[in-house]
């Protein structure tokens, strides 16, 4: 189970990926304010409200739920406070990466898409889920080609 936060669902819809969140978590919980911001109004993602984050935060303590989807530097440092691992749309990503629903290039043209369609990340985020996303690449296709050598 993980509670999201607005802007994953925004920027994963942006990118035609939602459906990964299906793969990664048997449950996602979406509070009544992140459903009013995404589905009812409709915000612009950038148009950050801090009741918003407040209500996935304090959801998360009391689900109980290890796991936060949230991007925002100062959402993800709140949730750290209160004990919660913090995951992002980049993660989501390089998860996806790491269990081959898609390929290194196709990864890299989601990064470029996502900051075409506004995602806000500094070029030194930028430079390092490039990096993960090689490391995670080398350590799949690593993998793979020990299982088949030692299937053949």
């Amino acid at each position: 189970m993980i509670v999201s936060n607005a802007t994953p669902l925004i920027y994963l819809a942006k990118l035609g990926r939602l459906a990964l969140l299906k793969d990664f978590f048997q449950e996602v919980i979406i509070p009544e304010e992140v459903k009013r911001e995404v589905v009812d109004q409709g915000k612009e993602q950038n148009s950050i409200d801090a009741f918003v984050v407040e209500e996935a935060i304090i959801l998360a303590v009391e689900l109980s739920s290890d796991d936060i989807l949230v991007d925002q530097t100062h959402a993800r440092l709140a949730a750290t406070i209160f004990g919660l691992k913090p995951k992002g749309t980049i993660y989501v990503l390089l998860r996806a990466l790491k269990e081959d629903l898609f390929g290194y290039d196709d990864y890299l043209k989601l990064l470029e898409d996502l900051v075409r369609s506004g995602f806000r990340m500094s070029d030194e985020v930028y430079l390092e889920a490039v990096r993960l996303g090689k490391e995670t690449k080398t350590i799949t296709d690593t993998s793979k080609s020990i299982n088949n050598a030692t299937k053949g």
